[in-house]
């Protein structure tokens, strides 16, 4: 972890070699107690393999399971994983309602190239001792992922390196998101705009909107991290760069034909870059 005597590496290097944003490390996040870390990674695991359950199933569940815990507590920790079932529904999300939203672009539209539709969402990736949270760009068409960052608290810093990572790499036609707070800010979509990117969001209450992120989150926790118990944010960082690799360069597609992402992204021919981790911010 982040040592302040360490005199050779300043905090902004120890941040960046461990993939961490230098906002997060001066976050100070309330102390998760055991109880509640066991809530949580139970209805991560719950909501991954049944991404239709809302709080009402979940809680439910929890309580066949043996856990004395009330309505609230469950929305609470669903609320603080980003949680959402996938059908519509008054108000599980919190956005920023003094930043403007936009409409949804994509319905009924057909995804014919690379780079006509991003995508970008936040997850939660349990350790043995905490959590942090995962965001990635995600191109629709070849499910390539452009670039992906880590953080300890849900501020939109981490969200906004790593589009600005993927924007290093070209643009897409349309970006589409959730209407979070991350991606409502002025920080997220001035991005956008001052590219002349078109901004897409989701309805409110529908996750399906941006079911090609939701399919990677399964991805990435049942073949790589349910399967791990990351020690430390660096063990996850490790873990997470291993697993991304090996999803747009090795892991086939049914839905691409059995080819990879990296091979219907850039073709068989062209020269492909490794999949990009967010720079530290200056």
């Amino acid at each position: 972890m982040i040592d302040e005597d360490h005199a050779a590496l300043p905090i902004r290097r120890q941040c960046e070699l461990l993939g961490l944003a230098k906002s997060s490390y001066y976050y100070r996040a309330k102390e998760v107690s055991a109880t509640n870390l066991e809530l949580l990674r139970v209805i991560d695991e719950t909501y991954t393999a049944h991404p239709y359950f809302g709080v009402r199933r979940i809680w439910a569940w929890l309580r066949k399971l043996g856990y004395a815990v009330n309505r609230k507590r469950v929305g609470r920790l669903m609320r603080q994983l980003g949680l959402q079932a996938i059908y519509p529904k008054p108000r599980l999300s919190d956005p920023d309602k003094q930043h403007p939203k936009y409409p949804y672009l994509l319905r009924d539209v057909e995804i014919q190239r690379p780079d006509q539709v991003w995508s970008t969402d936040i997850t939660y990736i349990r350790m043995e001792k905490g959590f942090v949270y995962l965001a990635a760009v995600i191109d629709w068409h070849s499910r390539y992922v452009l670039s992906w960052s880590i953080s300890i608290s849900l501020e939109a810093e981490f969200c906004i390196e790593a589009l600005k990572a993927a924007l290093a790499k070209g643009k897409p036609e349309i970006f589409n998101t959730d209407q979070g707070s991350q991606f409502t800010s002025e920080g997220f979509t001035g991005c956008l705009l001052r590219e002349g990117i078109q901004i897409s969001m989701d309805g409110k209450g529908r996750a399906l909107d941006n079911v090609f992120v939701e399919r990677l989150w399964r991805a990435v926790k049942y073949e790589e991290v349910y399967l791990r118990d990351y020690q430390t944010v660096r063990e996850a960082k490790n873990g997470l760069a291993r697993y991304f690799e090996f999803y747009n360069n090795e892991r086939p597609h049914q839905a691409l034909g059995y080819r990879t992402p990296r091979e219907v992204y850039f073709g068989h021919t062209a020269e492909c870059p490794e999949v990009m981790l967010v720079p530290t911010p200056a």
